[in-house]
């Protein structure tokens, strides 16, 4: 098995913020549409650690098969759309990968 996560923060593009729910709705629909995702949690930060979130707001775990199945899904045409889509919001990443058994 392998671990994805991911931490978002965003930042206001042309005076307009990012819906956060339409995002999670996409994401979330990925388990069933992308092959090799074994399961996948998203959600809104609510920690109350504010002095420790630094502006993320919206976190993914994808568990995957393999590595490889990560891989697949980094090119995967619905994860292009949606980096496409969220990219002019997006002011910080932090990606996290790790195999387990």
């Amino acid at each position: 098995m392998y671990e994805h996560i991911v931490l978002l923060k965003f930042k206001e593009h042309n005076g307009t913020v990012l819906n956060h729910e339409d995002a999670l709705k996409t994401v979330n629909s990925f388990k069933a549409s992308i092959p090799g995702i074994v399961d996948l949690s998203a959600g809104i930060n609510v920690s109350e650690e504010t002095e420790n979130t630094h502006g993320y707001s919206l976190a993914i775990r994808v568990t995957f098969e393999d590595q490889q199945a990560c891989r697949d899904y980094g090119q995967h045409p619905l994860h292009l759309q949606l980096l496409q889509s969220i990219g002019p919001w997006v002011e910080g990443v932090v990606v996290a990968d790790y195999p387990f058994n």
